[in-house]
């Protein structure tokens, strides 16, 4: 499912994070996002099944830490990639010994190429 990435959320749920965090095949596409990759050349760079990929690229972007966009091709075809939405994560105990964290996110300004992008997608999600 592409979200729309206009409408970028920055909340978070600490649990989400840490689950996420906690998996090692997820961890393993994390260091391999440093650029935008497709599900299938993410699946193939971190050797994990693609229906598998599919369900970690969900929790992560459940976890409001990496986003899609879709990329229009020539011919109509369209391609979703998944990229990184944060440039650190923190994870602290509290003084009541409960766990938080906190994410710092890159600036976004969009190129005339996002903003079709992100047109598609709306367009995508309401037919």
């Amino acid at each position: 499912m592409v979200r729309d990435p206009s409408a970028r959320d920055d909340e978070f749920r600490t649990e989400d994070v840490l689950d996420v965090l906690g998996d090692e095949p997820t961890r393993r596409i994390i260091e391999t996002l440093s650029e935008p990759m497709t599900a299938n050349e993410l699946s193939e760079a971190c050797d994990i099944p693609l229906s598998t990929m599919y369900r970690k690229l969900d929790h992560l972007t459940e976890a409001s830490l990496v986003t899609e966009s879709t990329q229009i091709r020539q011919g109509g075809q369209h391609t979703t990639r998944y990229e990184l939405d944060f440039s650190e994560i923190g994870v602290w105990v509290s003084e009541d010994h409960s766990l938080s964290a906190d994410i710092d996110r890159p600036s976004r300004e969009s190129t005339a190429d996002q903003r079709l992008e992100e047109l598609w997608t709306q367009i995508r999600e309401e037919t």
